[in-house]
């Protein structure tokens, strides 16, 4: 994990992950074809905008997060298949596996984040963010869940 110089680096470094996770979802909605798969993802990136502006926030001094209550990890993306890349005819299980790992990875990064200030309250902010992400995660999950192990 990267060393920060001062709180507005991790903040800065997390605005971009941010900026990534939207365009990466951005993508998806650009890739996919049904129109609620679209949709689906497209929320998504509105919610990664979302905590960019969060952080815009606290950057600026105007607002602290705080951390909830843990989120469930139904821990389904441990098992998918690795390194699905956004292709044009992807179907919505491979944009699902691809959802399931970036929020995986969000996760990670804000709980990393978290232990690499000493500041408390920006601690808080990051552990609250990765609590988000962990609802995207299983968001993900369920969805995933349902979509690929119903019953025909």
């Amino acid at each position: 994990m990267t060393t920060f110089k001062s709180v507005n680096e991790a903040l800065d470094f997390a605005i971009a992950a941010e900026e990534h996770a939207r365009d990466c979802y951005l993508g998806l909605s650009q890739t996919v074809t049904k129109p609620w798969m679209k949709k689906v993802f497209a929320d998504f990136a509105e919610e990664e905008a979302g905590h960019k502006e969060k952080l815009l926030a606290v950057k600026s001094g105007k607002a602290m997060l705080h951390a909830e209550e843990k989120v469930t990890d139904l821990k389904i993306s441990n098992y998918v298949t690795k390194d699905v890349d956004i292709l044009p005819d992807m179907d919505y299980q491979q944009a699902l596996i691809v959802a399931m790992q970036s929020e995986k990875a969000a996760f990670r990064l804000y709980s990393d984040l978290a232990r690499t200030v000493d500041d408390e309250n920006l601690r808080d902010t990051f552990l609250g963010l990765a609590q988000e992400e962990a609802k995207h995660k299983l968001r993900f999950e369920i969805e995933y869940d349902d979509y690929v192990f119903q019953e025909d």
